[in-house]
């Protein structure tokens, strides 16, 4: 009887253990992906981590992580990210997958090397556009792209139209107002209301879309739970994660490429 009383409160004490909760602010790009509902019930299965996730764009994600209301991010903005270590918000930077931005829309631009050469096109014709408008990761990449082209979008008309809102929001008005958009290509390939979009340009290495892991620094306050950031950031940068993460695909293709470092 002891020993039956023994080892039931040893299981119990196990689950006590291995369920623990932390909260992980990510873009919406990443949510949108599918990848998500993939990778956290694995992630629960091999840690015992509860990853809460809040779906929000880069800028709000690292708020978030700068007022210590979470304990990671996982966001795409490499400049947002370098300011948020170097304020002293983050402990470290470790990159874990990455993807392509690509331009979606109606048709083909016609003939353009490049994507500055694809912008530049878009603004001369003034297409429809829909901008992110939300301070995200995809957004923040959006105005690189105007400004490589020698463009200021304070001086578009009302061709260009700024949503303030997610990836999927974004897409969903590209597709009503059969407009023009930037997106990740993981979003576009899970999305389902295409409609007439179509990818009308790709391939700039300028479109590269690297996605990182930071964890909060713990001196942020005390409810940062900085020991499980850290076994996240291990099981992100496992061979277990390297296969889920190349493995998931729609339609055959990938959308993401791990390419963490041990």
């Amino acid at each position: 009887m002891i020993r039956s009383i023994t080892a039931v409160f040893a299981v119990f004490i196990g689950t006590m253990l291995a369920a623990e909760d932390m909260r992980l602010a990510v873009t919406t790009s990443f949510d949108n992906s599918g990848l998500a509902d993939i990778l956290i019930p694995e992630i629960k299965a091999d840690t015992g981590l509860n990853v809460q996730l809040l779906v929000v764009g880069t800028g709000q994600a690292l708020r978030l992580g700068a007022a210590g209301d979470v304990d990671a991010v996982l966001v795409h903005s490499r400049s947002a990210e370098d300011a948020f270590l170097a304020n002293g918000h983050g402990t470290h930077r470790r990159e874990i997958m990455y993807n392509d931005f690509v331009l979606i829309g109606p048709s083909g631009l016609g003939v353009v090397a490049t994507i500055t050469e694809a912008m530049s096109a878009l603004a001369t014709i003034k297409a429809p556009f829909i901008s992110r408008g939300d301070d995200s990761g995809t957004h923040k990449a959006e105005l690189r792209l105007w400004e490589a082209a020698n463009l200021n979008t304070t001086e578009f008309g009302n061709w260009y139209r700024a949503v303030g809102a997610g990836m999927g929001a974004a897409l969903n008005a590209a597709s009503a107002m059969d407009a023009y958009v930037i997106s990740d290509r993981a979003s576009w390939l899970n999305f389902g209301n295409k409609g007439n979009l179509t990818i009308a340009f790709s391939g700039d290495p300028a479109l590269f879309n690297q996605y990182a892991y930071l964890p909060v620094n713990p001196d942020k306050g005390e409810n940062v739970r900085y020991s499980s950031a850290l076994r996240l950031e291990d099981w992100l940068t496992s061979d277990r994660a390297k296969a889920l993460i190349n493995g998931y695909r729609i339609d055959g293709q990938p959308l993401f490429v791990f390419n963490a470092t041990p």
